[in-house]
């Protein structure tokens, strides 16, 4: 028992030291701050939006059928969605902010938060904070935290050590 502790206490500083090198740049997901790109008019609602982001990245919001996901927008102008519906089928709503965390000058990880509706009560809904990889060729989700106490730096955590973690298989894909 006392060896776990132990364990534990040293995967608890060394997250702390990787938090430390890492740092947080914030991109605003409101629609007043991000361009609209199109919108379906034969489809009310479905709406995709460019966001400012960091050091040549920016993002892209999207809702359809009243979902939302967004896409990493890399400095080659390559798009790579998340599809956050395919971890969750009923209808969301993505958080005002997307927090990229930087290492070296260069975005690792993503975390956006994304509140989803009860299918039973829609204006009853529980907020998740989708974690995101970011590497070279690409980038997936990697972990969605549910809430809990200290759910921010669980996020921060799990961003952090990101590189190392697998993509997560979404409900349509299992």
């Amino acid at each position: 028992m006392f060896k776990n502790v132990l364990i534990i206490s040293f995967v608890m500083i060394l997250s702390a030291f990787t938090n430390a090198q890492n740092k947080s740049v914030y991109t605003d997901l409101t629609p007043e701050n991000c361009k609209e790109v199109s919108t379906d008019q034969g489809m009310p609602g479905n709406y995709v939006g460019k966001c400012k982001g960091t050091a040549g990245f920016d993002l892209e919001v999207y809702l359809d059928d009243e979902r939302n996901s967004v896409g990493i927008v890399f400095p080659s102008r390559n798009v790579v969605s998340l599809d956050f519906w395919n971890h969750f089928g009923e209808f969301s709503e993505l958080g005002t902010k997307a927090e990229w965390r930087i290492k070296n000058g260069r975005p690792v990880a993503l975390i956006v938060r994304l509140n989803i509706s009860d299918p039973e009560d829609y204006e009853k809904r529980t907020s998740y904070l989708m974690v995101s990889k970011i590497t070279a060729k690409g980038a997936c989700v990697t972990d969605i935290i549910k809430p809990e106490k200290g759910q921010n730096l669980t996020a921060r955590i799990m961003a952090d050590n990101a590189s190392n973690r697998p993509c997560k298989k979404g409900y349509l894909e299992e």
